[in-house]
């Protein structure tokens, strides 16, 4: 019963020819690849027409899924290709590796001798430091002994040149046997291995499957494995003693996995992953596979085309000439062919003119690429999985690698839909949707990003004790969250999030915890940050078609007791804690003008009024109320100036004027720009200061100004060249055209005309 080991490399597109070969001309009965048996049953799956790489099987703890791990595959993997061939011709494929459970309960008992081991020492332990036991002690990459002698810089670079460029069609026996030699001659040099402890258990749990399947007579058998492994795999027949012993020295567990199919991306191919496999160029790798014959001028006429798609001028010279040069590179370093340096190389002295910029494009689009594989609908998926793919489909909202914005218009259903599918997943913790700015203004318009990460797809799987459905889920994570809060502006935020994620199931919930919560709370800075989102929520009462009647007595009642003390409140705050007032009052009188309810307005109103006179107030604070008030046309011009001459009297402490001021000027420069007698004040406050205080005081007046428009600060600037401002009529300081009048009176005449008064 032979047994033919094929040592390759994961994703190795010369590894993926000669695997394709060597099983045409060795017509196998059973084919072995490396892999968990968890993954056997869902690699029976690999040529089913909906099943598009690049992607990976997942598997994962059904306790803890965030106990996982991934196998990505690409459609050039020597995996992919190996199973590909088995489906296609009714052959028997079995994974061999040692079973995930069992890794991961290694990996559990490992944490929880570290943690042990930390306490006894009395020294604290932080899970980062033992999340990944089973990766070893980094050591030297073997192929790096081969690539000395060879004189390679790597060892990457040696198995590039020598095992997957040389690619010979009608010999890939010899490809194989030269593979196993040369593992073979490191393993009895006693090089480790990067993951020396690990292999030690997989290559004998290998073993043991290989010997199971000759068991069962089978005649003709194939084993893909990683080329490290292939010496290791040769004799069954004395190693099966030793492997009895290892095997039993494996941990028992009760660990229950399930195995998944998921959309991959080339990005993540690129990185190292899954089996300890990662390949730097995907894209390319794609290209070598697709395209076997005269690859480099494909692939540059490729890389024209993007430019060209860039508004960049790329002619057909340009692909010549690059080339050429590529060629000419490759026959310099006695290569026989251009490889993906050489052609880098040439793009960027021909089509790049040197801009590395520019290249970095042909990274993105080509050599890594932006693709994502796609699975079958019937794969198995816990059900939460299969309720997200479900409504995923239905609203028409493809997983892409790329990130493309969603600007929806909440009066049309299915965008209506859409946000509130994504309001959800918001909830549960996904980051897949991602709020970004509106194009357009208007409660009914929202807009979001969406990029899929393959790991996303783990923050999902892990809420699937939450619930069968999405809504289900997040109602759970916000009952969960409702349970342990309680602070009222949380509660009213997170109201504020539910609404327009229709959770109306939870909704009776969390305005009883609300009005518990409000109704016992003398934190006024709690009550005054729950009121902005509970008047927020009004805004979606139209247009989502929400009953928010029962808030509005809530409401109503949360103002009434911000306003009996907030004075208190204010009082003898310091610096710190008075820019935090500062910041909720402007916030509550932005809701109070959204409420657009009279009584409200003047209870609040009177409130802020309150403040301006009472003493032992921060004069931040006083600044704002003043300008509130004034704004709100409940000061007087006249009363207004007259704080305004006392706050900045120069009986006041420079710093009390200063936070004054930026209480008062803070969001808009406008009114120093039309107000003069404003203007006067400042301008002659200013011209009191001493250099030295002035220089004090800079950074807080440079902090109010810089908040300002540019338009207005560059106003400003034009009025401060001017000084002080002085009517001509009555030498006081009154009022000062920004106009020019000589130029003014010359358009009157046409005004005149067009106004029919000639």
């Amino acid at each position: 019963m032979p047994i033919h080991i094929l040592g390759i490399r994961h994703h190795g597109v010369g590894s993926a020819k000669n695997v394709r070969e060597q099983l045409k001309l060795l017509q196998p009965d059973m084919i072995l690849v490396e892999g968990p048996p968890e993954i056997t049953d869902t690699l029976q799956r690999i040529g089913h027409p909906d099943l598009k790489p690049p992607v990976s099987v997942m598997v994962y703890n059904t306790e803890n899924p965030k106990q996982s791990v991934f196998y990505p595959f690409a459609e050039y993997s020597p995996e992919w290709v190996a199973a590909a061939y088995a489906r296609q011709n009714n052959i028997p494929l079995r994974a061999i590796d040692l079973p995930a459970a069992i890794g991961f309960q290694m990996a559990n008992d490992e944490i929880k001798e570290a943690f042990e081991a930390a306490e006894n020492a009395n020294e604290p332990l932080e899970n980062e430091e033992v999340l990944e036991p089973m990766e070893g002690i980094a050591v030297r990459d073997p192929l790096h002994y081969l690539a000395d002698i060879a004189g390679f810089s790597s060892g990457s670079q040696f198995w590039e040149h020598y095992f997957e460029k040389q690619h010979f069609p009608l010999h890939p026996t010899e490809h194989f046997e030269a593979v196993t030699t040369a593992m073979t001659a490191l393993r009895d040099e006693q090089i480790p291995s990067v993951l020396e402890k690990e292999n030690h258990y997989r290559e004998a749990y290998m073993r043991e499957l290989m010997r199971k399947a000759q068991n069962e007579f089978y005649q003709n058998i194939v084993v893909v494995c990683g080329a490290w492994h292939a010496p290791a795999l040769l004799d069954l027949d004395k190693t099966a003693k030793a492997d009895s012993k290892i095997l039993k020295s494996l941990p028992k567990t009760k660990i229950k996995t399930m195995a998944t199919w998921i959309p991959w991306t080339n990005k993540r191919l690129s990185l190292t992953s899954g089996y300890g496999a990662g390949i730097e160029s995907p894209g390319w790798a794609e290209h070598l596979w697709k395209t076997p014959h005269e690859y480099d001028l494909r692939w540059l006429t490729k890389v024209a085309s993007v430019f060209r798609k860039k508004q960049v001028d790329i002619s057909t010279a340009h692909v010549i000439e690059a080339s050429r040069l590529a060629e000419s590179l490759a026959a310099l370093r006695q290569q026989a062919n251009p490889n993906l340096g050489e052609l880098n190389e040439a793009v960027l002295a021909v089509m790049c003119m040197g801009d590395g910029i520019m290249l970095n494009l042909v990274r993105e689009e080509l050599i890594v690429g932006k693709k994502l594989g796609k699975v079958p609908d019937d794969v198995p998926k816990v059900p939460l999985q299969g309720d997200f793919e479900r409504t995923l489909k239905s609203l028409r909202l493809p997983l892409t690698a790329n990130a493309k914005q969603y600007d929806l218009d909440l009066r049309n259903e299915n965008d209506l839909q859409r946000s509130i599918f994504l309001h959800r997943l918001e909830l549960l913790g996904m980051t897949w949707p991602k709020r970004a700015d509106s194009r357009s203004k208007g409660t009914f318009r929202e807009s979001w990003t969406l990029q899929w990460e393959p790991e996303m797809m783990i923050s999902l799987i892990e809420k699937a004790y939450l619930g069968n459905t999405i809504e289900i889920a997040t109602q759970q994570v916000v009952i969960q969250q409702l349970e342990t809060e309680t602070s009222v502006g949380n509660i009213a935020l997170l109201i504020q999030r539910a609404i327009p994620a229709e959770l109306f199931g939870v909704m009776e919930l969390l305005l009883t915890k609300l009005n518990d919560l409000a109704t016992l709370s003398s934190d006024v800075i709690d009550l005054m940050t729950a009121y902005p989102p509970l008047v927020q929520i009004s805004r979606y009462g139209n247009v989502r078609k929400t009953d928010l009647s029962l808030m509005q007595g809530l409401v109503e009642r949360l103002i009434i007791r911000i306003c009996i003390g907030l004075p208190n409140a204010c009082y003898g705050l310091d610096d710190a804690n008075a820019d935090k007032m500062f910041v909720k009052i402007g916030q509550v009188n932005e809701a109070v003008l959204l409420t657009d309810v009279a009584e409200t307005s003047a209870v609040w109103l009177e409130t802020l009024k309150k403040l301006l006179e009472k003493t032992g107030i921060s004069p931040l604070i006083v600044g704002c109320t003043c300008r509130l008030l004034l704004d709100a046309q409940h000061l007087s011009e006249e009363e207004a100036n007259r704080h305004l001459s006392y706050s900045l009297s120069i009986a006041n402490t420079p710093t009390d004027v200063a936070a004054w001021l930026e209480g008062f000027l803070r969001g808009s420069g406008m009114i120093l720009i039309y107000d003069h007698k404003l203007w006067n004040l400042v301008y002659q406050w200013v011209a009191s200061l001493t250099p030295e205080i002035f220089m004090e005081l800079l950074p807080i007046l440079r902090r109010t100004f810089s908040k300002f428009e540019y338009a207005e600060r560059r106003q400003i600037g034009e009025k401060a060249k001017k000084g002080q401002i002085v009517d001509t009529n009555t030498n006081i300081t009154t009022s000062f055209s920004l106009l020019d009048t000589e130029r003014a009176e010359q358009i009157l005449p046409v005004l005149k005309m067009l106004m029919g008064n000639v």
